[in-house]
């Protein structure tokens, strides 16, 4: 009897369907890849040029795309197979992957490259990534797909521990040449996972708003609501000064803490554990209704450990104060979506989707300044500033806006004034 209820349960009905199964795997796979190739390239900049704004350049090169090209991408994934979409972006992938091999066999990688490399990394993230989630729901379901898209954040967070380490640990015991041939082994093993995979072919109708005119909707409706714009306004700078952090954590173990590759990707790995302690706190908690003091409680979290992070000089301590700061992370990222979705009415809520990413990659243009002054003045004094000037933009938000007062509630649009007969 109680095998029968197992096997009935939610997670382990998405489990046994074999079309999610080898979605996920490829998710999985493609995350621990990406997460490698991250760090490695970010340590191949850092052991070339030791600069920091170059180091910083490598991370928001490939965010910035994502906001920008996930609105035209959602559209794409409605229009064409999701499935060939997947499989273009792959092959891209591993086609740059094996450039950059042959790059480094030959000695002739240059900096640009590197660069290149992550920018086109982040066009095709944004490509794949509407596309995976919408295969994700054709495949599950609607009511299967909280839980199909739960174990989704799983595969990702546990990509960002395994990728780095996996990363450190080849860059130390085969140099970049190993390195890079294991990734190219990787993504060439996720596309053939992913020519195995089958998606059923579901045409859903396609938004005719324009997106500009979307994102200023979204704004207009936002700045009315004092809980959506202090949610936005936190999240600019919080993706400015405050997550620019997790580029740095090489140069930190390198220069402050004296360790090698392997090491620091277990420093980035610690990061990913404290995200998935808190996404499993949060994810066990009942009735938690005041969302806007976790997710300033955790913005506050992260700028706080970021500064006892790059002044720490024990190993040990760096690594539970970045797993703390991933806890705070985890707060921030969950409430960040939930504030969104929450405070906004069924009809705006695409629109408010699309205004938080836009926000995001504005806060990740704006962290160049970041970099600028570690270039200038050391890594440590630019993350101390920054992320004191960050606690200190906490407060606006804090005084000014209903975010740790009280709890979301969805609110109803204006009704359109009548027009005169």
């Amino acid at each position: 009897m109680r095998q029968n209820s197992a096997r009935n349960a939610p997670l382990f009905s998405v489990l046994s369907n074999r079309a999610f199964r080898a979605i996920w795997y490829v998710g999985s796979l493609h995350e621990i890849s990406r997460r490698m190739e991250l760090l490695v390239l970010s340590w191949l900049i850092l052991q070339t040029t030791n600069s920091p704004f170059l180091l910083l350049l490598v991370l928001v090169l490939n965010n910035v795309p994502r906001p920008f090209f996930s609105p035209f991408s959602g559209l794409i994934a409605d229009r064409f197979s999701r499935l060939k979409i997947m499989i273009a972006a792959q092959i891209i992938n591993t086609a740059m992957s094996a450039v950059l091999f042959l790059l480094v066999f030959t000695d002739s990688i240059a900096s640009w490259h590197v660069f290149a490399a992550v920018l086109l990394s982040g066009i095709t993230k944004s490509l794949e990534d509407p596309s995976r989630r919408t295969a994700i729901l054709d495949i599950v379901g609607e009511r299967r797909l909280v839980n199909a898209l739960s174990l989704d954040t799983i595969s990702n967070t546990s990509g960002k521990m395994i990728g780095p380490l996996v990363g450190g640990i080849l860059v130390d015991t085969t140099g970049f040449i190993g390195a890079f041939l294991v990734m190219l082994t990787f993504h060439l093993l996720t596309l053939l996972m992913l020519l195995r995979v089958r998606i059923p072919r579901v045409v859903r109708p396609l938004a005719a708003e324009p997106i500009w005119r979307s994102l200023g909707d979204g704004a207009r409706f936002a700045l009315r609501h004092p809980l959506l714009w202090g949610m936005l306004y936190i999240t600019i700078f919080m993706n400015a000064l405050a997550f620019p952090l997790q580029q740095f954590i090489p140069a930190i173990g390198r220069d402050n803490l004296q360790v090698g590759a392997t090491l620091v990707g277990l420093l980035v790995a610690g990061e990913g554990l404290g995200q998935l302690i808190g996404a499993s706190v949060m994810a066990l908690t009942r009735n938690l209704r005041h969302h806007g003091r976790v997710f300033v409680i955790g913005s506050a979290v992260v700028l706080l450990m970021g500064i006892l992070f790059v002044w720490t000089p024990w190993y040990s301590v760096a690594f539970l104060l970045l797993m703390l700061g991933g806890m705070g992370q985890s707060g921030f990222g969950t409430m960040q979506s939930t504030i969104t979705l929450l405070g906004t009415p069924v009809e705006m809520r695409g629109r408010m989707v699309g205004l938080m990413s836009f926000c995001i990659g504005l806060g990740w243009v704006a962290s160049l300044e970041v970099g600028v002054v570690a270039e200038l003045f050391g890594t440590q004094m630019a993350i101390t500033v920054n992320a004191a000037l960050g606690l200190l933009l906490l407060l606006p938000a804090v005084l000014l806006t209903p975010l740790v007062r009280r709890p979301p509630a969805v609110v109803e649009l204006a009704p359109e004034p009548e027009s005169p007969r």
